[in-house]
């Protein structure tokens, strides 16, 4: 039985209320504010103008992907960022060069694999980012397509606009 306090209203009750307001708040702001760079190019996309770059901190890259949302004369991309077995750091579109027209042509990270999420394909750090001709890899991001310094990668509103088109169908499915 709930005890009364001093108004002579049930303690239990009101801790019930509380603890579902404190839920839906929780849920609330799960859903709204998504955290960690996990593959959505809707969640903190970066917009770019002519003239700026999107800038990675190499500290920040680890073994495991990292993915940067950015929004070009609104459209949404994704550039991948990773490091591989010797250290060295790799980046790529995040789309597919086979997949990228189906939409779903994009990756998710599984340790230091990415997934292709249309065919299911694996791939390695080690083959991140490089020029393959086409297949099932990761569009690479190369050596010349960016400025690489101890402290940052830049990559190019240029570079990036000059990609959009890969992107076109990207999550449309």
């Amino acid at each position: 039985m709930a005890k009364e306090n001093a108004n002579g209203t049930k303690k239990s009750g009101v801790l019930w209320i509380v603890a579902a307001a404190v839920v839906v708040v929780v849920a609330v702001i799960v859903t709204v504010f998504p955290k960690g760079k996990a593959g959505s190019a809707t969640n903190g996309a970066e917009t770019l103008s002519a003239g700026e770059n999107l800038v990675i901190q190499t500290a920040d890259v680890t073994e495991t992907a990292s993915f940067y949302p950015v929004n070009i004369d609104g459209t949404e991309m994704e550039v991948l960022a990773i490091r591989d077995s010797e250290g060295k750091i790799r980046t790529a579109f995040n789309t597919c060069q086979s997949c990228y027209t189906s939409g779903n042509g994009r990756y998710a990270a599984e340790g230091n694999e990415l997934i292709c999420q249309n065919c299911g394909f694996h791939f390695s750090a080690d083959e991140v980012g490089i020029e393959t001709g086409g297949g099932c890899n990761p569009w690479p991001i190369t050596e010349g397509d960016k400025i690489v310094t101890e402290d940052t990668i830049e990559i190019s509103y240029e570079f990036l606009a000059a990609s959009k088109n890969i992107f076109a169908n990207w999550g449309s499915h």
